[in-house]
């Protein structure tokens, strides 16, 4: 059985019988943004809102919903427990990966406003950015799940302790621990969104243009670019290119290939102002950037190029524009 997603109104499960789920229904966009932050796989956080589901479903078997004195707080600990045990597998892959890997993107829709996830359009409001997202990847896994539960979703430490099976001075020791981590590599600040749109452009135009020049002024001297392809690209580099020049002409020799192409359609990926690049209408590349703390430069680009990760991208003719 498949998990549940929003049933229509009028339908057989909205009788007492299918109570259950539609708290799971109720409570699958929460589950999903937590998993997601947790993992940066959608086909993995999918994977674990299926056995999310199961493992409710089967306490319901057992037990009348009555008895589950907070479904929220419940199916969330049901939730991130999975996760939690899907590292090793995930961790396992990755040992095998082709270049550098990165999280997939979660894509805004221009029209809707939306993202998409594998059969309908969702709210991700509460993903936080790629470039974050990155940073995360450095944290052990229950590093990762108690600062997405405190950080992004400000559940305290007592409740994050029954979660995971620990105490609170203990939760509060890797919150601490975590939020050092995540503060040494992403100072927090934010540059305003008609700021984060005006630089994307600047340096979009750049890049598919093969404006080495431009770049150069653009690009902050200790840039990093990611670019990845997952093997499945051949001009994808096999480790991150770091400093401006390096990048720079790395950007305008990648760009210089392909760029005659491919069509440029800004989004809002993973909250963050990006471009998505098609050819003939298939989704060619997600390049997200991060900006140093005045907006004036690019401070590190994120490409991902790899197919399996840019499955659920649609184009939009209202936000598109043709590659020089």
């Amino acid at each position: 059985m498949s998990a549940p997603r929003r049933p229509d109104a009028g339908s057989p499960q909205d009788g007492p019988a299918h109570a259950p789920t539609r708290v799971f229904v109720d409570h699958r966009e929460l589950l999903f943004s937590v998993v997601y932050n947790m993992l940066g796989s959608v086909a993995d956080t999918e994977d674990v809102l299926q056995e999310t589901w199961l493992s409710w479903s089967g306490k319901n078997r057992r037990a009348p919903l009555a008895e589950i004195g907070n479904p929220r707080a419940y199916l969330v600990r049901v939730a991130v427990n999975h996760a939690l045990a899907r590292q090793t597998a995930i961790a396992s892959r990755r040992e095998t990966y082709v270049g550098p890997w990165l999280p997939e993107p979660l894509v805004t829709d221009a029209t809707t406003g939306l993202a998409p996830d594998t059969a309908d359009h969702t709210v991700r409001s509460d993903s936080v950015s790629l470039a974050m997202l990155v940073v995360l990847e450095t944290l052990t896994p229950l590093e990762r799940a108690v600062f997405v539960l405190h950080e992004v979703f400000g559940y305290a430490h007592t409740e994050i302790a029954g979660m995971l099976d620990r105490s609170p001075a203990a939760v509060r020791q890797v919150a601490h621990r975590a939020r050092a981590h995540v503060q040494a590599r992403r100072p927090r600040y934010r540059a305003r969104p008609r700021v984060r749109r005006e630089a994307t452009e600047r340096f979009v135009a750049a890049a598919l243009g093969g404006d080495l020049q431009a770049l150069l002024e653009i690009l902050a001297p200790d840039v990093t670019v990611w670019i990845d392809g997952g093997g499945a690209r051949q001009a994808a580099g096999l480790r991150p290119v770091q400093g401006r020049e390096k990048a720079a002409r790395m950007l305008a020799g990648y760009a210089s290939r392909r760029a005659g192409d491919l069509d440029v359609h800004y989004r809002s990926v993973n909250g963050d102002d990006a471009a998505v690049l098609f050819s003939d209408d298939s989704p060619y590349a997600v390049m997200v950037m991060d900006l140093t703390p005045d907006g004036d430069q690019v401070c590190g680009v994120y490409v991902v190029t790899n197919p399996a990760k840019l499955t659920r991208v649609r184009p939009d003719a209202d936000e598109v524009g043709t590659a020089q």
